[in-house]
């Protein structure tokens, strides 16, 4: 209990206001991306419309490589995940050094060992909840690397107009669910720049966390690059149709 104490109120706080940021900020993107184009929403209709031409082509060679280009991608976020906890863990072993490397520092806050080890637990913390969002991202992006190499030919008979909309819809809807945990991940990573900040001070952290939140708002919501992909095909205005009418042949026309 003496350990706790010495914490201090304000850490204490500082912790809560950065959970509770982080795990607003999820439940409030995932509530207005129903609502709003995001950069979720356009990428499933993008996606859509990556399946449905798939099935037309012969040759697939092209998509497994998109395919397993971003499952690379995924995979060194994973990697560095595994090399940072490992860095940290190695950095609690030795927190009094720590504690006296941080006193020389003229802009960082004094802290007990108690409160060095709580912010020393709370990235790792952060990387292992990364972690397990890549590494699931990664076994997703393989199921649908399955689906394209189970995705119908053009001329094979057997398959009907219906069961090529079903597997536009399924298959963008796997590939959405791994880019989903994907960037869970990718969160994960900036809201771990925001606890940095907790070394410096308990109001640099809340400050931080904030300016995070703002960061991730602005490039899901209001980024040039969602612009530019509604844009295309003039997909900002297909968003909130509905997928089997996305995955007919003309869906994209207006």
């Amino acid at each position: 209990m003496s350990e706790i104490g010495s914490i201090g109120i304000l850490n204490w706080i500082s912790l809560a206001w950065f959970v509770t940021c982080w795990v607003s900020y999820t439940q409030f993107s995932a509530y207005r991306g129903k609502t709003t184009a995001s950069l979720s929403s356009v990428l499933h209709v993008h996606r859509i419309n990556w399946m449905r031409r798939l099935l037309g082509r012969e040759v697939r060679v092209g998509d497994a490589a998109l395919l397993a280009n971003i499952e690379r991608n995924v995979n060194f976020f994973a990697s560095s995940c595994v090399l940072i906890m490992a860095g940290l863990l190695t950095a609690m072993t030795a927190v009094d050094k720590l504690e006296i490397m941080l006193a020389n520092v003229s802009f960082v806050i004094h802290d007990s060992l108690s409160t060095l080890e709580l912010k020393m637990a709370t990235l790792i913390c952060i990387f292992i909840y990364a972690f397990f969002t890549f590494t699931w991202s990664m076994r997703q992006f393989g199921f649908a690397s399955v689906l394209v190499g189970a995705a119908p030919t053009p001329a094979e008979e057997g398959v009907t107009a219906s069961d090529r909309r079903s597997f536009s819809i399924y298959a963008a809807k796997v590939i959405d669910q791994a880019s989903r945990s994907y960037n869970y991940g990718l969160r994960a990573f900036y809201f771990s720049l925001g606890a940095l900040a907790w070394f410096i001070h308990p109001f640099a952290f809340m400050a931080a966390t904030v300016v995070v939140v703002l960061v991730l708002y602005k490039r899901e919501f209001n980024s040039s690059a969602l612009y530019a992909m509604m844009g295309v095909e003039n997909v900002g205005e297909k968003v909130f149709k509905d997928d089997k009418e996305l995955s007919e042949p003309g869906g994209r026309q207006s």
